[in-house]
């Protein structure tokens, strides 16, 4: 059995104080480092993705350009390739992911899967040449990206576990209908605290 660990766009935009801040984003980051850090075996394999838009367009629809942001299919600019609200927050340690994945370029893209690897391959592609049959998720938004991303992981046939205490939200409502969703489709919702003791 072999596990990894999606990290979803745990962003400077995504943190408090950015263009869509996530009121406990920055705790997000913090437990994230500290889970790597203290079980650093835990996981055959780390990716991480972001949000990667087009400075010069509205990506798709995918940017509020001619009205006000609905904040459930347009939003605010957020996440420009190459901006330091691209970025990974500062508070998530970086040296321990082990793929990079870019999303959402030049088109709107929730899931880690709609993205692209530094090599060019997929996260399915990816998971498939590692025999990876495990997967954790954390990280943000729950209600979008998160929920976005572990769906597709289950329909991709992976065993996938939520770490509840790491993820956050847009909404708390939509959150919580987002686990409950989540949980439905077949997720186990784990605190980071049994990620080594639950098989």
């Amino acid at each position: 059995m072999s596990r990894a660990l999606f990290i979803i766009d745990v962003q400077n935009d995504f943190i408090e104080g950015g263009a869509l801040g996530v009121e406990g984003g920055t705790a997000v980051a913090e437990g994230i480092s500290a889970l790597l850090s203290a079980h650093p075996d835990a996981y055959d394999f780390v990716i991480a993705s972001r949000d990667w838009h087009d400075p010069d367009n509205d990506n798709g629809g995918h940017f509020a350009t001619d009205a006000e942001p609905d904040f459930e299919s347009t939003w605010p600019v957020h996440c420009v390739a190459g901006t330091p609200g691209a970025e990974y927050h500062d508070q998530l340690t970086t040296d321990a992911i082990d793929h990079h994945v870019r999303k959402g370029q030049g088109q709107p893209a929730y899931s880690i899967y709609e993205g692209t690897t530094e090599e060019g391959g997929t996260v399915h592609e990816l998971l498939d040449a590692n025999g990876i049959t495990e997967v954790d998720v954390a990280g943000l938004a729950t209600d979008y990206c998160v929920r976005a991303s572990a769906l597709d992981a289950i329909e991709h046939g992976r065993h996938v576990r939520i770490l509840t205490d790491l993820v956050a939200g847009v909404s708390p409502e939509a959150s919580r209908a987002a686990i409950a969703e989540l949980a439905h489709a077949g997720a186990d919702l784990i605190t980071s605290d049994l990620v080594e003791r639950v098989p």
